[in-house]
């Protein structure tokens, strides 16, 4: 009953996102617990489009960013999405078997099974910033936990999302996995599906949860935010500047988990600021060059601009890390900036920055660190560089965050036995590995009676024996 008042409330005019929702709902019904042997077939076709098609996409994420490195794509997203198919492909087996569970005292002859089941038709919201990662990511966990998947990609990855669409289409039916490219906002997020997983602002993030909510759709929400990272007093600067910077100018900031401002003792800041422009000086020399990539679009170039004078005029020290680069207003290159000493009235300490600049500020004691980023919004990353293991416990367990990396930055999204995924205002829900199996799986508890019971000694009427009968059991059961 309830899944046909659900089929029911979608409109009588029909959409393409309604018409393939109506497939998926229909063949989910038909056939709700896929194989291992199915999955793990889908999860391989998948795997081969990848691969076969490694260069049409390199190539297609180019054209929508209007310059963007085929090797960077390559490392960042294919191999990514390649790697995390594999890794849940040897896993799958052992993630869908049920598990058994404890059975309490009083019915200790009987049995207790939970049963992983799948939740039915999953609709993915994929970001433009990396948009196949992003897309095939959370894709895989969930066709692991036998789900079908409806996909709508950003405006800003329209290239994309038509050769994916096609490629997909090739290989895959409307009834398992569908790409739709240029789908409205609201004939999409709307439907009334068994799960939701968004990734992008937060202000989208709250719209699309609005829709959920209609439905009592269960959502995943992957948000970005304000990633701190802190250089401590015992670690090399010069090592620290090397990994922050890498962390901080891939796909020209354009990353969710990207370091966003930076924290450095007081004394060692000039250190960084010297080393910082050694280092992106000789990685991106001419910033107009492919290794460089292009700003997504204007409105965000012009953002990123004004975010720059802002902090300009209101006192900060800005500082090119590439002589003589200017912005290319054509190509939307801006160039690599610090901006040492940031303060808190400035947009840049104040909004997700989301492009090549980066905020310096000093410290003198750890523990005032450590108050700021807790009066802040909860981020997705946290990444801090020390080698002392009381320094270490200090910021991890002082602090909260989606997730960390430590002497690095970004790479615990790398790692595929981990979840991730944002806590408060950077999100909810995780996704990869197993817990991205469990995310899009309904743990369904089984209860098998015995045959022999003792049940009926519970029944009223109430007399002295259900008494002695309930002190035994406070005193002996568990």
């Amino acid at each position: 009953m309830a899944q046909t008042a659900q089929l029911r409330r979608i409109d009588e005019v029909e959409n393409e996102a309604q018409r393939i929702f109506k497939l998926q709902r229909e063949a989910y019904l038909k056939h709700p617990y896929p194989t291992y042997e199915e999955r793990k077939e889908i999860l391989t076709k998948i795997e081969r489009l990848l691969i076969d098609n490694a260069d049409a996409i390199a190539d297609a994420i180019n054209k929508d960013f209007g310059h963007r490195a085929a090797e960077e794509t390559k490392m960042l997203e294919i191999f990514g999405c390649v790697d995390g198919i594999r890794h849940t492909r040897s896993k799958l087996r052992k993630w869908m078997k049920p598990q058994k569970r404890h059975v309490s005292m009083t019915f200790a002859t009987a049995k207790n099974r939970v049963i992983p089941q799948p939740k039915g038709v999953v609709g993915i919201v994929a970001p433009w910033n990396y948009p196949l990662f992003l897309t095939v990511s959370p894709l895989t966990s969930v066709i692991a936990a036998g789900n079908r998947a409806m996909i709508k990609m950003a405006s800003n990855s329209q290239n994309l999302c038509r050769l994916l669409h096609e490629k997909f289409s090739e290989v895959f039916n409307e009834d398992t996995i569908a790409i739709l490219p240029g789908v409205a906002a609201k004939d999409f997020s709307t439907l009334p599906y068994d799960h939701i997983i968004f990734t992008g602002s937060a202000d989208a993030g709250r719209t699309v949860m609005r829709s959920a909510a209609e439905n009592l759709t269960p959502i995943t929400l992957e948000l970005g935010g304000k990633s701190p990272t802190i250089i401590c007093e015992d670690y090399d600067v010069e090592t620290a500047a090397s990994h922050i910077l890498y962390g901080k100018f891939i796909n020209a900031g354009q990353t969710c988990l990207a370091p966003d401002y930076l924290y450095v003792p007081e004394g060692k800041r000039d250190q960084f600021v010297e080393a910082a422009k050694r280092i992106v000086a000789q990685r991106y020399p001419d910033t107009n060059d492919r290794s460089y990539t292009s700003v997504i679009d204007e409105k965000s170039y012009r953002r990123l601009r004004n975010t720059l004078e802002d902090a300009r005029q209101k006192g900060a020290t800005i500082v090119p890390l590439v002589p003589n680069a200017t912005p290319n207003d054509i190509l939307r290159k801006l160039p690599p900036h610090l901006v040492v000493d940031a303060t808190d009235d400035m947009t840049i300490m104040q909004e997700e920055i989301f492009g090549p600049l980066l905020p310096v500020r000093t410290y003198r004691n750890l523990d005032e660190v450590i108050r700021y980023v807790n009066s802040k919004d909860r981020p997705l990353g946290f990444y801090f560089f020390t080698n002392d293991k009381a320094t270490e416990e200090k910021l991890l367990y002082g602090t909260i965050s989606g997730g960390v990396t430590i002497n690095n930055c970004i790479l615990h999204v790398a790692q595929h036995d981990m979840p991730f995924g944002g806590i408060g205002a950077s999100g909810m829900g995780q996704y990869h590995g197993h817990e991205g199996f469990l995310e899009f799986t309904k743990l369904r508890p089984v209860f098998t009676a015995p045959r022999l019971s003792t049940l009926q000694m519970l029944y009223p009427p109430y007399k002295k024996l259900h008494t002695r009968m309930f002190n035994f059991l406070m005193r002996f059961g568990r």
